[in-house]
């Protein structure tokens, strides 16, 4: 169940495999360009429904925090996660994973959750339309697929 905003890639190596390197949040900096990682908390230790995670980002000299709380989490098909910034929504992300011949191909897709209110106090972060977040998630996949293939 993509969301409509998304990107797909194929990768050499099992649905399992690459699913791992997703749901391992802290290490999500070593494939995004903008997230930088971050750390479980509230007594988080990994991936579950409502674990919960302190993410880091970066766009140029800008960084913020979020919330990130998992909402789904089926090893080797799925993974998603919703971000807030103290009470305000700001976006989902989802990984889909599907078995193929040669791996899998893993679509990630993004659901602005945005108020009009948030965008426009948040652009100071950068501008986060629908070309930056296809570039970002286009970079995110190829980060991925060279670590999944190696």
């Amino acid at each position: 169940m993509a969301y409509p905003i998304a990107e797909s890639r194929e990768i050499a190596a099992p649905a399992e495999t690459v699913w791992k390197l997703v749901a391992d949040l802290p290490r999500m900096g070593e494939w995004s360009p903008e997230n930088q990682g971050g750390k479980w908390v509230k007594g988080a230790k990994g991936p579950g429904p409502g674990a919960v995670f302190t993410g880091h980002n970066k766009n140029g000299v800008r960084r913020w925090s979020t919330t990130v709380t998992v909402v789904e989490c089926e090893p080797a098909r799925a993974f998603e996660i919703k971000v807030t910034v103290g009470p305000f929504a700001v976006a989902k992300w989802r990984y889909d994973f599907e078995a193929t011949d040669g791996g899998c191909r893993v679509t990630e897709s993004w659901d602005d959750n945005r108020s009009g209110f948030v965008k426009v106090v948040a652009r100071p972060m950068g501008l986060h339309d629908e070309a930056h977040t296809r570039s970002q998630m286009a970079a995110t996949l190829t980060n991925l697929a060279k670590a999944a293939e190696s």
